[in-house]
């Protein structure tokens, strides 16, 4: 099979899918929804007085704030604010009969780029500020990766394992409804994916919904991202998140200065990994960067974690979590059940929070060990915890570079969509074709016969190639602008550039009318 330069085949063989099946992660993200989802809200609490979720995203924004002072305060200030909000209540009719009223919500939060884009929460805790600070953190992401999007979010507040899968769809077909009544849903105005607590299964609901209402839209599969393969959908997709993670990790771990600096060996190998969340994102960037030889020493989840110093392997703890609802009693690792979080504060070189946001705090962050904080979650540490990890030399790869790699295909869904024809479908016999002639030529010239065999890239080959050359070159970006201001954190240095970007994207576009 054909390697990446992750380390995982382009076409994994029978070890790699029993690893990485697609079975085992559409398990992890239904375990993830409804009660668990619920239940990782308790991974950490926040003191009071550091703001909910949208005011900490604020505070990062501001911090930017005076290296854009080229900039309009009104410019900036339109920046900030959320475009358009649409709250909604609607009934449904459970199993029994019973009438009941769902809250739900959208966000767009900027226009300045369209469609808009950003997935649905299925939460019983989801509330509009957080659909806010989703919404913006989504602006920033597209911009940083350059995916020709505005952002937006949305929710609906349900704890699913509450509900049947029949009451599931008649839910989400109504929400999805309410959405096209709103203009809050087409290929060319707001484009939703999945986020806790859904899947591909309602994102094939949502289609279906808004192909029925738009029986003339030609690009209707375009109305959403994050479907079945078997439903427009893209191959890569599933895994895009963690992969994107990895990708930027392993870039940060290929700069040798840094790496002295931190006091680290430059590469992958051998690095020792803790992971907070076993969700998609948590599993893949895990099983990826075990590939790549790292040593996954912790996991943690909202009720347990375990914690072997030599290894573990992650997708065996996968199985075993899905099997038992817990990672206690997993063989070969030491349990800790009392205070499961207190395993993030273990000696290691990479931690990965992957479930929720605000779990690294003021409380937390003075006793973490790690050299570098993956955000591969959604805002996961606070404003006081960055400042406190960048007295510490902790780097933190913030969230807004980290986990963009799921809009970065979906991006690349979207545009199969329109396009209405597969990645490489066009390409890969002609490229093949050009390979084999080439690698006789150079077998004639050599008198040798080559034993590698040469194919064209197909699809999936295309998505995780074009992700890497994504994330890598945005990691750069964020790298030399923190260089170029005085060697500033990540974070900082990352919205100082998405902020410019808009600005300038928003300076050219005038102001109607």
């Amino acid at each position: 099979s054909t390697q990446s330069t992750w380390g995982i085949p382009s076409r994994p063989g029978p070890e790699m899918l029993q690893a990485v099946a697609r079975p085992l992660v559409a398990r992890a993200n239904v375990a993830l929804s409804g009660a668990c989802i619920a239940a990782s809200r308790c991974f950490s609490s926040v003191a009071d007085d550091e703001g909910d979720f949208l005011q900490n995203t604020q505070v990062f924004f501001d911090r930017a704030m005076p290296f854009l002072k080229h900039h309009q305060p009104g410019t900036l200030d339109q920046i900030r604010r959320t475009n358009s909000v649409l709250c909604l209540n609607f009934p449904i009719r459970r199993d029994s009969g019973e009438v009941i009223t769902i809250e739900a919500f959208r966000a767009q939060h900027s226009h300045h780029r369209q469609p808009c884009k950003g997935g649905i929460r299925y939460s019983i805790h989801v509330n509009l500020k957080e659909v806010e600070a989703l919404a913006a953190l989504m602006t920033y992401k597209t911009a940083l990766v350059d995916v020709p999007f505005g952002g937006a979010k949305g929710g609906i507040k349900i704890d699913k394992s509450k509900f049947s899968e029949g009451e599931l769809e008649r839910i989400t077909r109504r929400y999805a409804w309410e959405l096209c009544k709103k203009g809050f849903i087409g290929p060319g105005l707001d484009v939703p994916a999945p986020d806790y607590g859904c899947g591909e299964k309602e994102m094939a609901w949502i289609m279906d919904t808004y192909s029925a209402f738009h029986p003339e839209e030609v690009n209707a599969a375009a109305c959403v991202t994050g479907k079945p393969v078997s439903q427009n959908g893209i191959q890569g997709r599933t895994e895009a998140t963690g992969y994107g993670a990895v990708a930027v990790l392993r870039e940060q771990l290929n700069q040798k200065d840094d790496c002295a600096k931190m006091k680290l060996t430059p590469g992958l190998e051998g690095k020792r990994m803790i992971i907070q969340g076993l969700g998609n994102v948590g599993f893949y960037t895990g099983v990826i960067a075990q590939a790549s030889g790292a040593k996954v020493t912790g996991i943690i989840e909202h009720n347990s974690a375990i914690y072997n110093d030599k290894g573990m392997d992650v997708a065996s703890v996968r199985r075993y979590m899905d099997q038992n609802g817990t990672l206690a009693g997993f063989p070969d690792a030491q349990t800790v059940r009392e205070n499961p979080m207190s395993v993030m504060e273990r000696d290691c070189d990479v931690l990965v929070p992957a479930a929720l946001e605000t779990q690294i705090t003021a409380a937390n962050a003075p006793r973490l060990k790690c050299k570098i904080i993956l955000e591969a979650a959604n805002g996961p540490c606070t404003p006081r915890a960055a400042e406190i990890l960048q007295q510490n030399g902790v780097r933190v790869l913030p969230d807004l570079l980290v986990n963009s790699g799921g809009v970065t295909v979906s991006y690349f869904e979207w545009l199969k969509n329109l396009q209405r024809v597969r990645f490489g479908r066009m390409s890969r016999n002609l490229e093949e074709k050009q390979f084999r002639a080439l690698q006789s030529m150079v077998e004639e010239m050599s008198g040798k016969k080559m034993q590698q065999h040469i194919s064209g890239a197909g699809e999936l080959e295309i998505v995780r190639a074009s992700l890497e050359d994504t994330m890598q070159s945005s990691f750069h970006a964020v790298r030399s602008k923190s260089n170029e201001l005085g060697h500033i954190d990540f974070r900082t240095a990352a919205f100082v550039t998405v902020l410019d970007k808009i600005a300038k994207c928003y300076n050219t576009l005038g102001v109607f009318p």
